[in-house]
């Protein structure tokens, strides 16, 4: 599939750790572009030999600025914030508490 942001208000990419410690590092347009990167399934990282912190620091550096969160979406782990963030980038705000 072809990555085009111009056909969205708002791009939020999202990976799982499952996917491999290498996916940021592939310097994709979505991941590199999109207005939020996801990376899910944190808790699986022992178990599929990712390091999070190098895949934080991939993160951090492929992305150059652009927000992005490391969650666990099962165990509502960063969901609040990322819907802080993209109510943020939207100009918008809740009417009532997130989460």
């Amino acid at each position: 599939a072809t990555f085009s942001p111009e056909l969205a208000d708002i791009t939020i990419y999202v990976i799982d750790v499952a996917m491999g410690q290498d996916i940021p590092r592939k310097r994709g347009p979505a991941l590199m572009k999109s207005d939020i990167l996801v990376i899910n399934k944190s808790d699986l990282a022992p178990y599929v030999g990712v390091d999070l912190e190098l895949a934080e620091q991939d993160a951090e550096y492929m992305r150059a600025g652009r927000p992005f969160f490391i969650t666990q979406a099962r165990n509502n782990i960063n969901v609040s914030e990322i819907c802080s963030k993209l109510l943020h980038i939207a100009g918008l705000t809740p009417k009532e508490p997130i989460f």
